[in-house]
């Protein structure tokens, strides 16, 4: 039998990353695995092709939506740590969501990825691009979680 004693779930906060927390949980539970909680900040771009705006407002940007992925991470860690007996830990990157997630895993040595089908972007479509492109590109076993 599989029995992950480290486990990746990506969220973007959405409803269905909360489904994919919970089944993470419930895994870690049974297994007595590590949560690695991450977030990935989707870079801003400074220009587009009507206008640019200023590089310090783009850092402005960037560092208050840090602020409030640390407030949302912390208030779900809190929350399990209170319930749970395993450990959770989070991080916050910027980048491309699956690559990070695909390079987090690998430099961690993840046993399981456990991430939502769909995220706050992938409504219109069967399978959302961060995770069909995490299914592509991991190097480990990948539960989707609908």
């Amino acid at each position: 039998m599989f029995a992950p004693k480290s486990i990746l779930v990506p969220t973007d906060f959405s409803v269905y990353s909360d489904k994919a927390l919970k089944e993470a949980v419930d895994i870690a539970v049974q297994n007595k695995a590590k949560i690695y909680l991450l977030h990935v900040i989707d870079e801003i771009a400074q220009c587009t092709v009507d206008y640019c705006i200023d590089s310090s407002l783009v850092a402005q940007l960037e560092e208050q939506s840090k602020k409030f992925a640390e407030e949302k991470l912390q208030k779900e860690v809190a929350a399990i740590g209170a319930s749970k007996d395993i450990e959770i830990v989070f991080d916050i990157k910027k980048g491309d969501a699956a690559e990070v997630i695909a390079t987090e895993q690998e430099e961690k040595g993840i046993d399981l990825i456990v991430i939502a089908s769909h995220g706050k972007k992938g409504l219109l479509t069967r399978l959302g691009s961060v995770s069909e492109r995490v299914l592509r590109e991991a190097k480990g076993p990948v539960m989707l979680i609908k």
